[in-house]
């Protein structure tokens, strides 16, 4: 299977596959119709005292809260990231959609890191 990410303000598109949003909260500005999500994987987002603290944080901070998130995923997530990986495990290409503006430091990239070994 084929695992992408995609900001949640790009336009979707049909190569996206089966659409997963990854983030706690519904992307500011995006609508339903637009977003064109098929499944909303709220309990592997980071949590919400997780992400108050990067948006507090200054970039340089990157590798601290990626090991953070790590840590919730392996934890508190574990059963949501499992349940998750199956459910990608049956479509041939999924996108893990998220809002952040930065596309080389979000949680999306080590959510992805933490499912890979997981899909078939």
């Amino acid at each position: 299977m084929e695992l992408r990410r995609k900001r949640a303000y790009d336009t979707a598109s049909a190569d996206d596959g089966y659409r997963v949003l990854v983030d706690r909260l519904w992307p500011r500005g995006v609508s339903k119709d637009r977003a064109k999500i098929d499944l909303w994987a709220k309990d592997t987002a980071p949590s919400a005292e997780l992400r108050r603290e990067w948006h507090a944080a200054s970039p340089d901070q990157w590798d601290l809260y990626a090991d953070r998130y790590r840590e919730q995923l392996a934890h508190e997530s574990a059963e949501a990231l499992r349940v998750l990986a199956d459910e990608l495990g049956r479509h041939p290409v999924a996108t893990l959609v998220y809002a952040a503006h930065d596309a080389e430091r979000n949680h999306a990239i080590v959510l992805e890191e933490a499912l890979r070994p997981l899909l078939r």
